[in-house]
């Protein structure tokens, strides 16, 4: 395949590489504590969409009727938000090089492919 990419001191997997090219992580970027707060960041935009989601929406749907276009939109928006931050914590837990980047790079994934069915099922519900 190749040898590891070497920056510095340590060595970098061909894994690694990919993943770095694939979310678009600079050659230099240093690796830094931030990936954690990120994390929580990030952890805390997919709670509060699956909270108005799944609990709010639900509930002031008979209150107030948001049929007409309004929950597809809301949910597209609030799925946009909540997969930008997922993206942009797995570029910082790459760049940080952080011990459970791999963990985080799968949960995340299979979060993104759940908002893309999500999303195909609000823009047919739109359409």
């Amino acid at each position: 395949m190749g040898s590891p990419v070497v920056a510095g001191r340590d060595e970098i997997s061909p894994a690694d590489a990919f993943m770095r090219r694939l979310l678009r992580v600079p050659d230099d970027a240093t690796p830094g504590a931030a990936a954690q707060s990120v994390f929580g960041a990030s952890l805390l935009v997919s709670t509060i969409r699956c909270l108005l989601t799944y609990v709010v929406l639900p509930v002031l749907k008979p209150v107030v009727d948001l049929s007409g276009g309004v929950g597809p939109l809301l949910g597209l928006v609030l799925g946009a938000v909540s997969a930008a931050a997922i993206v942009y914590s797995m570029r910082r837990f790459v760049a940080a090089r952080h011990r459970w980047r791999w963990g985080y790079i799968a949960i995340g994934t299979a979060i993104l492919l759940l908002l893309a069915v999500q999303a195909f099922g609000d823009l047919r519900s739109l359409a």
